[in-house]
């Protein structure tokens, strides 16, 4: 049976099933299809369903020109219609995997996602999961599911087998087929499917000898990233105390060729991995008995953030004789990373929440995002727009707060409009503007 799935793959007639069409799948289906693979795509949402197969874009750095390809393509559709996946040879879930109001795992959807193949799942099928999770999520949560309600064996009736996204939305450097894939499997038949059908479409694969262990690989990249974050994050509250720019620290450290790698301070973590996923292995940690002090340290300093640029923001405006409560703020940046429409997990929320709080009113301007979207956690800002770029729009702002550096934005313009700035992106800093209204935190 093997054998007769690889020559599929070899020939290109292996169907591939990719379930959520966002930040995640849309970009995976465009690599297998840029490689003569078949695709269906699987989204709940109708309206993504109906982008794809008209070519609109909803998600602004893919562009026209890839959803244009996609809908004009023989070898690709999208569908709300989860019947289908018995159409699919291999089926790869991109679903979130959030943290709950505990800040502990949430896997309803991808338990949801699993039961809804389970009804549909046949004999040979390869079903992969590559949302980030905590190590075990695959073999004891999924397959228990996949087996129990289709009454099939897994590593005999079908496989599995796991390979964490790696997608940086926006980097033009580094795409879905750019960026090596790591790839566990439920045995060694899964691991040569799901390698084989990764090395259709994508640079390199890099096999490791399960899921648990490929599932270890993505919580330990952005916990790497997490904690070196934290670090210079708790540098800059240092440094600016003692009369020290942290970011010119950071840059002159950054020449030495060995032994350093340069991570930039912000007003807190944003995106759907690295603000969530440490959180992933310090509730599985107390399965066994041990505590992650170290990361549950640095998701303290980065979650502490968004209330230190508040604090310097009352700060400087206290230096002009204004209190927060009663005055009107401007975030700069919606996004939670430059030039992306991507607004998950974003730190400007937090900032918005802790201003409103404090009796400030609030609005954000961002070129990428015209209107807040539907959010889990923030629906009393659902809805609310962008302001429009103007001087008479931005000087009538007690104070402008730059959350996201969106390179689109001209520094110059906004340093001569805005009474009082607070940079918490050294944005002001790269362009080289300097002048008494300026303040970084």
């Amino acid at each position: 049976m093997l054998s007769t799935y690889l020559k599929k793959i070899e020939n290109k007639e292996y169907k591939v099933g990719i379930i959520g069409l966002g930040y995640v799948g849309l970009p995976l289906m465009w690599t297998f299809h840029e490689q003569g693979m078949p695709v269906i795509g699987f989204d709940v949402d109708q309206r993504k369903v109906d982008h794809v197969n008209q070519g609109t874009p909803y998600i602004k750095h893919l562009g026209q020109e890839m959803m244009g390809k996609l809908a004009g393509s023989d070898l690709c559709e999208a569908t709300s219609d989860f019947a289908r996946m018995p159409e699919a040879d291999a089926l790869l879930m991109c679903v979130p995997t959030p943290l709950d109001h505990h800040r502990e795992p949430d896997m309803s959807y991808v338990v949801a996602t699993t039961q809804t193949i389970s009804k549909h799942l046949r004999k040979g099928q390869l079903v992969i999961l590559e949302s980030t999770t905590w190590p075990g999520t695959t073999e004891e949560l999924m397959i228990p599911i996949l087996e129990e309600n289709s009454g099939l064996v897994a590593g005999e009736d079908f496989y599995v087998a796991y390979s964490p996204e790696r997608e940086d939305p926006g980097n033009a450097d580094f795409n879905t087929a750019k960026i090596p894939k790591v790839v566990g499997g439920h045995g060694e038949d899964a691991l040569k499917l799901a390698t084989a059908l990764y090395d259709t479409a994508i640079v390199q694969t890099v096999p490791v000898s399960n899921c648990k262990t490929a599932e270890a690989v993505k919580l330990t990249e952005n916990i790497f990233r997490s904690v070196n974050i934290a670090l210079v994050n708790e540098l800059k509250v240092v440094y600016h105390d003692m009369g020290i720019d942290v970011h010119e620290v950071l840059e002159a450290a950054s020449t030495k060729p060995f032994g350093f790698m340069k991570f930039t301070p912000g007003p807190g973590l944003g995106g759907h991995c690295i603000p969530i996923d440490p959180f992933y292995l310090t509730w599985k940690a107390r399965e066994v008995e041990r505590y992650t002090r170290f990361i549950e340290l640095a998701g303290e300093i980065n979650t502490s953030m968004p209330r230190y640029v508040v604090d310097q923001t009352a700060s400087a405006l206290n230096q002009h004789k204004k209190a927060l409560n009663g005055s009107k703020v401007l975030l700069i940046g919606l996004a939670y990373k430059p030039d992306v429409d991507d607004d998950r997990e974003s730190p400007t929320y937090k900032l918005m929440d802790y201003f409103a709080t404090v009796g400030s009113e609030v609005d954000y301007y961002d070129p990428y995002v015209p209107a807040v979207p539907k959010t889990r956690e923030h629906a009393q800002w659902e809805g609310k727009k962008s302001i429009e770029w103007t001087k008479e729009m931005i000087s009538s702002y007690d104070v402008v707060v730059i959350s996201t550096d969106h390179k689109s934005i001209d520094y110059a313009e906004l340093a001569e409009w805005a009474n009082l700035i607070v940079d918490s992106r050294n944005a002001m800093g790269r362009e080289g503007i300097q002048a008494d209204h300026i303040f970084k935190a």
